[in-house]
């Protein structure tokens, strides 16, 4: 499995400090040329635009680096932890630059399984995002088959069994645990929602069994040509198909008071 693994890795990857600015940067570069990985972050793209709320406020997306939303949501309040070129600020999504009830909106896309502290993270939010705001991500997700893809094929750490939400910050890419997006919303959704009832889980949708994995993502070579995205997109809506989602479609909305 180590060989295939080192067979699938992007040529441009290899060897780099996954923690650099400059690997970001160079991700970026990867989605813009591989028209299929592109296909996925506008189809990715077009569904947070299509679900932000018509309320009062900015949207701010978090861990913007590699990616290119503000072609989907022009007055975007892109971010990164580190200054990075084209994205509008440098911030610690555990602690927000922003007044109470400033947000309509918080999205992210592969985020919140790198926070180290997802609690602070909740309150924090929590402050930021006006009632009827939300919290839009795409995010690993944890079934028979991205278990297998994920800890075969993965760099990052994929833990379902752990009992807590918090890891070690080992940086702000490698330090991870890919299935804490289902510990908090599926398997303790309860414990969730008893500890932040200002906000309520809305929806979990499984999405995109197979398209990211083909496509290469960020880090291993293309497998498949633009042209062949709709095929695979449609493949991928059998009901039997679906229900394997290697990610999955989170919306959180902010509770408005009584």
């Amino acid at each position: 499995m180590s060989r295939l693994r080192t067979w699938l890795a992007h040529p441009l990857t290899v060897g780099l400090d996954i923690d650099s600015p400059e690997t970001t940067a160079l991700r970026r570069r990867i989605i813009q040329e591989n028209r299929f990985l592109r296909r996925i972050y506008e189809s990715w793209y077009g569904k947070i635009a299509a679900a932000l709320p018509s309320v009062p406020g900015a949207v701010l997306e978090l861990g913007s680096g590699a990616g290119f939303l503000r072609e989907f949501v022009p007055d975007v309040i892109t971010s990164e932890l580190f200054p990075t070129p084209g994205v509008s600020a440098a911030l610690d999504a555990h602690c927000l630059p922003f007044p109470d009830a400033a947000l309509r909106a918080i999205v992210m896309t592969n985020v919140l399984h790198h926070l180290p502290q997802p609690r602070t993270f909740f309150d924090e939010a929590a402050r930021c995002v006006r009632p009827g705001g939300v919290l839009l991500l795409i995010e690993p997700w944890v079934t028979a088959w991205s278990r297998l893809i994920y800890t075969r094929l993965h760099h990052e750490p994929f833990a379902p069994e752990m009992q807590t939400w918090e890891f070690p910050s080992s940086g702000p890419l490698s330090g991870a645990n890919g299935a804490l997006p289902y510990i908090i919303f599926e398997r303790d959704r309860a414990q969730f929602e008893r500890e932040f009832p200002m906000w309520r889980i809305e929806q979990v949708e499984p999405i995109m069994p197979f398209a990211y994995l083909v496509s290469g993502g960020v880090s291993m070579r293309p497998l498949m040509p633009g042209w062949a995205f709709p095929l695979w997109r449609m493949f991928e809506q059998l009901p039997l198909i679906r229900k394997q989602g290697m990610f999955a479609w989170v919306v959180v909305r902010r509770v408005v008071p009584n």
